[in-house]
């Protein structure tokens, strides 16, 4: 993310501010940092992939950040780390807090209630910067193709990278100072510069072999850890610290360099393919290639001549505010529209609106703010003008806050009879829910309804093997009956059903999961982690002959494949089934096949929030969603499989009279486009222990 141009070092004390020389200002530098916002905002708009701009904005900030500290040095200044620590997020706070209250308000307007709760915890995490580690923590995908589901606030991350590293920086290049002065004793040679250079050299090395072994065992998690991030920053200091050696290289070196530079800053979105390596070694291509043009002597062949272009220039001066803006504005935009790609005339639109806003920002917030002398004169007035910048956030977020808490709060105080879900459809159930009563779940507690009841494994039934990483078992621990339940979130999510019928007969139940890998022999379809999986839940079954066995037997689409058919016509027989319960069957263990969940085209709840339960656009009839009978009849009609197996099919607890609903009984059926909330799974309880108990008798 680009920070604000550094100003002239101003020390804030308890007297006037002085103003020490600066270095030579470049022109060149805000035009490359103009051409990096660019680049991130196309790549972003319409290619939806990473440009390597943040790269070049990470270099830069340390440049100009290790370059400063060591002026200082050397003219014999105090470090005054204090005052740079307030000065520099005087300066960056005020752009900030203005788009964080605008997504807050944008939120509430436009985004369903689904999304609020990591709205605002990402919000908070923005203002005190360390939004990466909140995404990294929330396994966030930031080159997924659809950015109409991404938070307003994701490009955050790149800001908060760059706040901690002005926090660790300062202290590192104190602590080279303090080791400078204790080694110049017994080195007279030596100098800081050098000695920053050694420190410097030290991060970068281990930084970037860190960054290389992580982004290639965990890539998603590397894109926003800043350890894997700061060999970016130690190469920029690196470049400040050795500047005037570089620049007494022969110039027919660094003028085709700063050229090369600027061709691979253009070049590095189109040819790397950044999705699974980045940052890793990788980002060196970008950070190098802005390395070439800040060590580029100032030339009439050389780069500058296009950089110090006056568009381009200016734009370096609001490149700040417009990466702030650009994103939240698309984002918004598709979310109110609905649209999943951008047209080029309307990413031209947005880029033009996201300008007009940056520069508003810049004039009329940034600016005054920066050269507010009556603020910076004195510490304690910095400190307190950080301080009403955060509550500026503060305040209306925990007023959005108590205000979903005070929904919460109403819809655990009704009565159960207001939120019959499944129960309704019971032709015995009289009542009708309060018109006043609230839909539970509610959507903005979607992350507690994922099934995970019971607890780890142990014992006799902890699995040996690492491929059966997540084992759960409940009920009855010393239960004569076992019940296990084999395959992906799809039948997982069916597990507070299967809890309720152990409890009350007395059984004990083991879910053997992994996220999409439903349970089957081996098959093309299946990566080789899901393959080894199968067949070691396949083993484990086996060792522990459980009475009965429960799975997914079809497996629905999501939308028309590339032979345009719909998703009726697509949900199938999973691949390798047969082969995969063969062999339980032929150890006698029964094993019941359950049908697969519909799958809506758009998250379930999110549509419940912008249009209403009642939305025709919320519903679809089941015969556009599933097949017209389920595919396991034909299986099971066969009677390859014999005698122990079985089926058992929940579609019509799902899609009462023939429309799949997203509400029913007042209780929200999906957490999302086809899992199942355990709210409205427990609801379910009694027809799927009538179904279950009617398949196993009808499998002998």
């Amino acid at each position: 993310m680009p920070i604000p141009t550094p100003a002239p070092v101003s020390a804030v004390r308890s007297n006037a501010p002085v103003t020490y020389p600066a270095e030579r200002f470049r022109p060149e530098l805000q035009g490359l940092r103009a051409l990096a916002v660019v680049l991130v905002m196309v790549y972003h708009v319409w290619f939806g992939r990473v440009s390597g701009g943040v790269d070049v904005f990470l270099l830069l900030s340390a440049f100009f950040l290790a370059g400063a500290f060591i002026r200082k040095v050397e003219t014999s200044r105090p470090l005054a780390l204090l005052s740079y620590w307030l000065g520099v997020f005087r300066r960056l706070l005020p752009a900030a807090v203005l788009v964080l209250l605008s997504v807050i308000a944008a939120s509430i307007v436009l985004l369903p209630k689904a999304r609020w709760s990591s709205i605002m915890e990402q919000t908070a995490a923005s203002l005190f910067y360390r939004q990466n580690w909140q995404l990294a923590a929330d396994s966030v995908d930031y080159y997924a193709a659809d950015h109409a589901t991404a938070s307003p606030l994701q490009h955050f991350w790149s800001l908060s990278i760059q706040g901690q590293v002005f926090i660790l920086w300062p202290l590192l290049l104190a602590a080279g100072l303090v080791l400078f002065k204790a080694l110049s004793g017994r080195f007279p040679s030596l100098s800081y510069r050098n000695t920053m250079g050694m420190l410097f050299g030290a991060v970068f090395t281990t930084s970037l072999a860190y960054s290389i072994h992580i982004t290639a065992t965990a890539q998603e998690w590397a894109y926003f850890d800043t350890g894997a991030r700061l060999w970016e920053f130690a190469l920029g200091s690196l470049l400040a610290v050795y500047l005037p050696q570089l620049q007494r290289l022969p110039k027919a070196l660094t003028v085709p360099l700063g050229w090369v530079g600027l061709a691979a800053i253009l070049a590095c979105g189109m040819l790397l393919q950044v999705e699974h390596e980045f940052p890793g070694y990788l980002a060196l291509w970008p950070t190098l290639a802005a390395a070439f043009i800040v060590m580029a002597p100032n030339n009439r062949f050389g780069v500058q001549r296009v950089l110090v272009l006056g568009p381009l220039v200016k734009l370096g001066d609001v490149s700040y505010a417009l990466y702030l803006w650009h994103w939240p504005v698309m984002i918004f935009f598709l979310v109110e529209t609905g649209n999943a790609e951008i047209s080029f005339a309307t990413g031209l639109g947005l880029m033009l609106v996201s300008l007009l806003l940056a520069w508003a920002t810049t004039r009329v917030v940034e600016s005054p703010m920066r050269s507010w002398q009556w603020l910076s004169a004195k510490r304690r007035r910095a400190g307190l003008g950080i301080a009403v910048l955060l509550s500026l956030v503060l305040l209306p977020l925990t007023g959005w806050e108590h205000r979903v808490a005070a929904e919460e709060l109403r819809a655990a105080s009704q009565a159960e009879i207001d939120n019959p879900g499944a129960a309704i459809m019971d032709p015995g159930f009289g009542h009708e829910p309060s018109s006043e009563a609230v839909t539970i779940p509610l959507t903005s507690k979607l992350d507690e309804e994922w099934s995970n009841f019971g607890a780890d494994c142990t014992g006799a039934w902890a699995p040996e093997t690492p491929e059966v990483e997540y084992c759960q078992q409940g009920g009855n621990e010393d239960a004569e009956k076992t019940i296990v339940v084999l395959g992906d979130s799809h039948a997982q999510h069916w597990s507070g059903a299967v809890d309720v019928m152990a409890q009350k007969h007395g059984w004990r139940w083991i879910l053997l999961t992994k996220p999409s890998c439903r349970f089957g022999g081996p098959s093309d379809t299946r990566g080789e982690e899901c393959g080894a999986f199968n067949k070691a839940a396949g083993n484990y079954v086996l060792e522990h002959e459980p009475d009965a066995v429960l799975t997914l037997g079809t497996f629905t689409a999501l939308g028309e494949d590339a032979e345009g058919r719909s998703p009726a016509q697509q949900e199938r027989i999973v691949p390798g089934y047969e082969a995969g319960i063969r062999p339980l069957l032929e150890a006698g263990i029964p094993v019941v096949a359950l049908r697969d969940t519909p799958r809506f085209t758009t998250p379930a709840p999110e549509c419940v929030d912008r249009f209403g339960a009642e939305s025709e656009k919320c519903s679809a009839p089941v015969s556009e969603l599933m097949a017209a009978a389920s595919p396991l009849e034909d299986l099971e009609a066969g009677g390859t499989l014999g005698e122990n197996f079985s089926t058992m099919d929940m579609t019509d607890q799902l899609c009462p009279e023939g429309t799949c609903l997203p509400v029913i009984g007042n209780v929200l059926v999906y957490m999302d486009q086809s899992h199942l909330t355990s709210t409205y799974v427990l609801t379910t309880a009694v027809q799927f222990e009538r179904r279950f108990l009617e398949a196993l008798s009808g499998s002998h």
